[in-house]
């Protein structure tokens, strides 16, 4: 008898950029969280504290 599965957690939202700063409000509106405003560190990533929203730095940030 096969035993029931959980379906995996869908895994966080990349975004890829080209702004040193970014903002993250979770996307969903009034189900989102608060803004945040983030910076990048030295390997062009930054993680959302609130929803694990992973940005990524594209190119030389606009410089």
């Amino acid at each position: 008898m096969p035993y029931p599965t959980a379906s995996a957690p869908q895994a966080p939202e990349t975004i890829h950029t080209h702004l040193v700063e970014v903002s993250c409000d979770g996307g969903e509106g009034a189900l989102g969280h608060p803004r945040v405003y983030l910076h990048m560190d030295e390997t062009g990533r930054v993680e959302c504290p609130y929803c694990d929203r992973l940005f990524i730095l594209d190119g030389d940030g606009g410089h």
